[in-house]
């Protein structure tokens, strides 16, 4: 059973580690920066390590200050090398993220034995031992980190909020932020900011490592489920929470069916994240991978449909009423095909009887549409682009699956109305249906 008192408080302060990643997060992932976030919460531990020699405290505002000036002197130092050294801007990110970080833990290897640090706390986390250290707040005793992280959510959603106009043009397009007086590097600046402060908040929660699976993830799964850019707050925010429920809950409660006592929060909230973005990555209604397979499965589905009603108007035409599957192609007998030809029976487009199938009377008019924007393609081809004969099939068999009626009565004026094909077959007229 969970315990208000200590789940609860870590659910609470995961919450907020996860929701303050997610707002700054989210326009790093917009901005195409999502490995900025990575080196800013690599190569604070400098200014972190500098506070603590400075004040012998791993808490304070020296460490917010230290941490956001290595922070902001990550993002111009990589501005800097990127334009004065002409180097790509992922190794200009590299080469002072990974100075900045060893310096950080040399020092921190200094301090260690001086201040009340723990180089693995601060890498790897320790939101379980969050409800330990409380405050007092109005009379209730609250987890400092629940305090701090509260304090950075709350600055973060202001500074989205009043900040929004400037950081959604400046994301979107620095060119036009310019015009309209609205300094691009301030913002680049007031974000980088954001993010070295979140970062230095969130070490004791979820420790530096994976403070950058909570500003990337849950803003990524984001983008694959919506377009605009408030919506993807909202739900960058909604998955953050949610990834810190349900890690806490998989920490707690799967590792006991394997047999296990638990297992660390911290990664088990990463994992909740990586986990929503798979689903994401494969439901999501416009570019998840299963949706995108069965809009090109039905597409093809379609394609079929189309090719089995011209197939059966072409023997139609050749006195053939009706059809033995055997006569039809042998591309028409897989599982498409056959799903294709239920599909017809389903829609009334053919008639299955013992002597074969036959088209039905909507099923031929649709097959003349099909017939006659394909020999309609084959007729221009020939006649104004001077293609050979016997080489415009396949183009046309492409085209007629994407020709409607107006292109067919522009393709019927170009051809000045032809009777037949250059195969010498009838073109059919427009059936009065579809008039």
């Amino acid at each position: 059973m969970l315990n208000w008192h200590t789940d609860g408080w870590i659910i609470v302060t995961g919450v907020l580690c996860a929701v303050a990643c997610a707002l700054p997060g989210a326009f790093l992932v917009l901005r195409k920066q999502s490995m900025m976030g990575d080196a800013i919460s690599h190569s604070v531990l400098p200014g972190i390590a500098g506070a603590f020699f400075l004040s012998g405290s791993r808490a304070g505002p020296a460490v917010f200050l230290g941490a956001a000036g290595a922070g902001v002197l990550t993002a111009y130092l990589t501005e800097w090398i990127r334009g004065k050294g002409r180097v790509d801007e992922g190794a200009a990110m590299g080469v002072v993220f990974t100075s900045l970080f060893a310096l950080g833990l040399v020092m921190m290897v200094s301090a260690a034995d001086k201040v009340d640090l723990d180089p693995s706390c601060v890498l790897y986390g320790a939101l379980e031992l969050t409800p330990l250290d409380t405050v007092s707040i109005l009379g209730w005793r609250v987890p400092r980190a629940a305090a701090i992280l509260a304090c950075v959510a709350v600055g973060n959603a202001a500074l989205t909020v009043l900040m929004f106009k400037e950081l959604r043009i400046a994301s979107f397009d620095p060119a036009l932020s310019s015009l309209m007086r609205i300094n691009p590097r301030v913002v680049h600046y007031a974000i980088m900011t954001s993010v070295a402060v979140t970062t230095v908040a969130a070490f004791e929660s979820v420790g530096n490592v994976l403070v950058v699976a909570m500003l990337i993830v849950p803003a990524a799964t984001a983008s694959l489920l919506v377009s605009r850019l408030s919506a993807m707050l909202w739900v960058s925010v909604g998955l953050a929470a949610l990834s810190a429920v349900l890690g806490h809950a998989g920490a707690v409660f799967l590792p006991r069916l394997a047999g296990f006592a638990s297992t660390g929060t911290a990664g088990s909230m990463a994992a909740a994240a990586g986990l929503l973005f798979v689903a994401g990555l494969l439901l999501s209604p416009s570019q998840g991978l299963l949706p995108r397979a069965a809009r090109r499965l039905w597409l093809r589905l379609s394609l079929r449909c189309d090719d089995l009603l011209a197939e059966l108007a072409r023997l139609d035409e050749q006195g053939v009423r009706h059809v033995p599957l055997s006569r039809l192609a042998h591309e028409h007998s897989g599982a498409l095909g056959r799903f294709a030809m239920a599909r017809l029976r389903v829609s009334g487009f053919v008639r299955r009887s013992a002597d074969g199938v036959s088209l039905s009377t909507t099923g031929v008019q649709r097959a003349a549409l099909i017939l006659r924007a394909h020999r309609l393609w084959e007729s221009y081809l020939v006649q104004e682009l001077a293609s050979r004969p016997d080489h415009v099939h396949g183009q046309a068999h492409v085209l007629e699956h994407i020709t409607d009626k107006e292109m067919r009565d522009r393709l019927a004026s170009a051809v000045a109305a032809a009777q037949h094909d250059p195969h010498g077959k009838q073109i059919p007229t427009e059936p009065d249906a579809t008039r």
